[in-house]
């Protein structure tokens, strides 16, 4: 059973904040008339920029499918039902009303399970018990019940109730006004506040509505909010630069909402998100936790390309992405418009080929290594004077996102330098390996096989991520080539690096290597320990490990007796020549 709501705008206006909204409004009417920000060019031509994007008055874009009527699923509607249960159970007078995110979802025929009601006259732990108490008296347990308390350190101002119901997670929060401290984005004051005043203060006009339970109606308090909706446009409800200088994470959410729905973002706000002040709140107050978060949800994202283009053409980057002081070599002025093209083009050489599918995570990961690829041969010192790529740095300090990840993109540049060395050879441009070792001992291995042991050896170190380090080879290869004007100038070749990445994962599946890693070796720790008469593992057994792993791979259908012989074969040869 679906229900079907209809629309209803509340005709009461805040007196305190109809001056500021009547500016606003004021504002976007004129602002064709206003002289636009120039900002620097590195957006690929398949994705338009900011100011090309812009939607105006005089050539509004077409409407975006907005939805006239929500329809809650039945477990929607049984959820609302037992909260209105608990209202009459109670006498209760208090209004709930689900807010953005999932009503604007809900208008755009999205699926959303993500729902945050509001509460305007109680605390959500009050009315959490409440509705404990409620399911109780008609036979029903509540799950998972906890109280979340306020932690202004990780950006979280208010206590937060939550409790499954119908196995979906609900949030319940107070509605709220608040009031910023200069240098710092926790509030100074906070207080209950009205829906009005709650709209307002939120960031987005697309996720300042509310669905009101009690009444079944949007409501749409800033007057605007279902209007920039359909028209795909991307505002603050207040002046964009007050809206950013409360919180400057708004910024980047503002951003990420703009390419995940390919939206166009607003003129004043281009101009506020770029400015000096906006930015330097946003390095001074907000936690780098927090950025990585948001970063990640755009990387992760159905556009990463577009949202990074926007961070940098709004000169954002070098504030998102913070490099150690003493980085070296010294950084170039196109480094950041060049880590946009390789984004642009790693997206769209994933999207021709055709022989893998990329999994999410290699998808997320190879995005965060394209980006970061111009990045691949940095070093800074850190406090023992060891040098480290400049990317875990990026990970873990400007991001602070996990260490897997930084050491996965680490892991993904260092290999596709091998890839450039071993795709003549895999793709049969050259047929001899002509020395290439690597240090892993090829010297007892024969020659047709050398090819087989040295990818199966760079397989088994980058595991389920080789066909990212491939795809980075590909758009690098050949090695002796610069690419960066190409890459500048939007030159990728695309449906060569298509066919070359065809050519070297197929023959890696020939050679039965796809899945290398999971191959175990013939002969353990122990066994080789016992023929080399050792008491103790150490750096001979490792490199023995090593060996056999080689002479394996040489030999995909040897067994674990003929490697044993071959071990004692060449053991027994190495004592004879220190004799």
């Amino acid at each position: 059973m679906k229900l079907l709501l209809s629309f209803k705008s509340p005709l009461k206006l805040h007196s305190l904040i109809l001056p500021s909204l009547s500016f606003h409004t004021s504002f976007l009417k004129f602002s064709t008339s206003l002289p636009a920000l120039k900002f620097p060019t590195t957006r690929p031509p398949s994705t338009p920029s900011p100011k090309s994007m812009a939607t105006s008055i005089s050539s509004p874009k077409p409407l975006v499918q907005v939805k006239d009527n929500i329809e809650l699923t039945e477990t929607e509607e049984k959820i609302f039902h037992r909260l209105l249960g608990t209202l009459r159970h109670f006498n209760l007078q208090t209004q709930l009303r689900v807010a953005g995110g999932w009503v604007r979802d809900k208008l755009l025929g999205k699926d959303c399970y993500d729902i945050d009601i509001a509460l305007d006259n109680m605390l959500g732990s009050e009315f959490v018990d409440k509705v404990r108490e409620y399911l109780l008296t008609v036979g029903e347990e509540a799950q998972g019940v906890a109280v979340i308390p306020c932690n202004p350190d990780q950006s979280k101002h208010l206590e937060t109730a939550r409790m499954r119901i119908f196995d979906i997670w609900i949030d319940f929060v107070n509605l709220r006004c608040e009031e910023y401290s200069e240098n710092s984005r926790i509030p100074a004051k906070q207080k209950f506040g009205t829906a009005e005043e709650d709209a307002y203060r939120r960031d987005l006009t697309i996720n300042s509505l509310f669905y009101n339970i009690n009444l079944s109606i949007v409501e749409d308090f800033t007057k605007r909010g279902l209007s920039d909706l359909k028209f795909g446009k991307i505002v603050t409800p207040l002046p964009a630069k007050a809206t950013f200088m409360d919180d400057p994470l708004r910024v980047l959410r503002a951003i990420r909402f703009c390419a995940r729905f390919e939206f166009t973002l607003d003129e004043e706000l281009k101009e506020a998100a770029a400015c000096e002040e906006v930015k330097a709140a946003l390095a001074a107050k907000i936690s780098r936790e927090r950025i990585g978060v948001e970063i990640d949800l755009m990387i992760a994202g159905n556009q990463p390309v577009k949202a990074m283009s926007y961070i940098c053409d709004l000169t954002l980057f070098w504030t998102v992405f913070t490099l150690p002081a003493n980085t070296e070599p010294e950084i170039s002025e196109v480094c950041n418009s060049l880590c946009i093209a390789c984004l642009d083009a790693t997206w769209n050489l994933i999207q021709l080929i055709k022989c893998f599918t990329f999994n999410d995570e290699q998808k997320r990961l190879s995005m965060y290594a394209s980006l970061f690829l111009p990045f691949r041969k940095f070093t800074f010192k850190d406090k023992k004077s060891k040098k480290v790529p400049v990317v875990n740095y990026i990970f873990r300090d400007s991001l602070k996102r996990k260490v897997s990840d930084a050491d996965t993109v680490v892991n993904v540049h260092q290999a596709l330098e091998k890839f450039l060395s071993l795709i003549p050879l895999v793709s049969k441009e050259e047929i001899q390996p002509n020395g290439l070792d690597w240090g892993v001992g090829c010297e007892d291995v024969p020659v047709t096989s050398r090819i087989r042991v040295l990818t199966g050896l760079l397989l088994r170190e980058i595991k389920d991520f080789w066909p990212v380090a491939l795809l980075m080879a590909t758009l690098l290869y050949p090695a002796n080539v610069d690419y960066t004007q190409d890459l500048l100038n939007r030159h990728y070749e695309l449906e060569k690096r298509k066919e070359l990445f065809d050519v070297v994962y197929n023959e890696i599946v020939k050679l039965g290597l796809e899945n290398v890693w999971e191959v175990k070796p013939l002969v353990n720790g122990k066994e080789i320990m016992n023929i080399l008469q050792l008491k103790a593992g150490g750096p001979l057994v490792r490199e023995w490990q090593q060996k056999i792993l080689a002479w394996q791979l040489a030999r995909p259908s040897g067994t674990s007796e003929e490697c044993l012989d071959w071990i004692r074969e060449m053991h027994s040869k190495r004592v004879k020549l220190d004799e």
